[in-house]
């Protein structure tokens, strides 16, 4: 069965990737069927029931890049004609039950066509009235959603993320407030990324303020903080207990991370650059080099880790031994790109059991 994402278009590859990765947190059995601009459609394989259920929960809570999770009717062409013959041809009694009633949302990404959305949600909530069914438009029971991107895309709404529980949480509205930290929908789409599962442990070497950490207890991870100010540990734990998380926290050095060897499942950081920062090392270039090596050595062999900068710190990583995944590259303003590096412990280097 095909499912469309309409994502948010805050970055050109995080909300897909984030899609990609919740995916398979949750263990679906899933490939990408065809990507346009804001929308990502994949083919998930299993008992509808229990897949509209996975999506519906877990996937549409963890997920911060995107806003609508669609059950997919149909695909067309981007023009009027092509979109009015697939809603003549689709048959609404698949996916409106007997009594219940219905509305037609039409949303254009950017440039894609240059003819009115009312127009469209007319002719389509026509085509579905003549067939029997019950127009609603302030409380419908069935939403049909068609995004009209490089394709038209309709779809039954399933889920909606809550995008105003990640506003709720911006770094001014918690209890300890330090300038300079990822704002909570990033923080989470990289906590996602990690691949991080409830239970598991979590590492954030420069923690800050516990941004990233919030987000990723939030999902049930059980999180490990460390960072060199004082002050900054203990407006960490004030975040951290008001949202009542599992947490550890720890004053010290990324470049002398005090736990054991392959403990870790997953590591998410924003370590200092372009800012005033108390380094225990010499210099950035030395705490880059440093801290990846630790990461390195912490994480449990398959596990990943997530590295932001405004500099290429792949190249840290793989002197370290961590093998680089993806790069991507989020403008931030004008004077801040942030590079945000994908690695993976590899598990080849370890005992032959662990290899694939």
């Amino acid at each position: 069965m095909l499912y469309a994402f309409e994502l948010s278009g805050e970055h050109e590859e995080l909300p897909a990737a984030e899609v990609t990765a919740c995916l398979k947190i949750e263990g679906l059995d899933f490939r990408p069927y065809i990507r346009v601009d804001q929308c990502l459609i994949v083919d998930i394989a299993g008992k509808e029931e229990d897949v509209e259920k996975t999506l519906t929960g877990t996937v549409t809570e963890r997920l911060a890049m995107t806003h609508h999770v669609l059950k997919v009717v149909g695909i067309a062409e981007n023009n009027p004609d092509a979109i009015l013959e697939l809603a003549e041809t689709f048959e609404p009694a698949r996916y409106i039950k007997e009594r219940e009633s219905f509305v037609v949302r039409a949303k254009r990404i950017k440039h894609h066509v240059d003819f009115p959305c009312e127009y469209l949600e007319q002719k389509i909530g026509g085509c579905i009235y003549r067939k029997g069914f019950r127009a609603n438009l302030k409380s419908p029971d069935v939403e049909f959603r068609l995004i009209v991107s490089e394709k038209a895309v309709l779809g039954t709404l399933l889920s909606s993320v809550d995008r105003s529980a990640y506003e709720a949480r911006t770094p001014q509205n918690k209890p300890f407030f330090h300038p300079g930290v990822l704002m909570p929908r990033v923080a989470r789409a990289l906590t996602n990324l990690s691949g991080i599962k409830p239970g598991e442990l979590f590492l954030d070497p420069f923690c800050g303020t516990a941004g990233i950490l919030v987000e990723a207890g939030l999902v049930g991870a059980r999180v490990i903080g460390v960072d060199a100010q004082e002050k900054l540990v203990l407006g960490a734990h004030m975040n951290l207990e008001a949202y009542k998380l599992d947490y550890i926290l720890m004053e010290g050095d990324a470049c002398r991370i005090p736990l054991k060897d392959s403990t870790i499942d997953a590591v998410v950081t924003d370590p200092p650059y372009g800012r005033s920062a108390a380094i225990l090392a010499g210099s950035l270039e030395e705490l880059y080099s440093g801290a990846l090596i630790e990461i390195q050595r912490v994480l449990k062999p398959g596990g990943i880790a997530v590295v932001v900068s405004d500099k290429a710190a792949f190249e840290y990583g793989e002197k370290a031994g961590l093998k680089v995944l993806e790069i991507y590259v989020q403008r931030v303003h004008r004077s801040l790109t942030r590079i945000i590096t994908i690695f993976q412990k590899d598990k080849d280097l370890y005992s032959g059991e662990m290899k694939e």
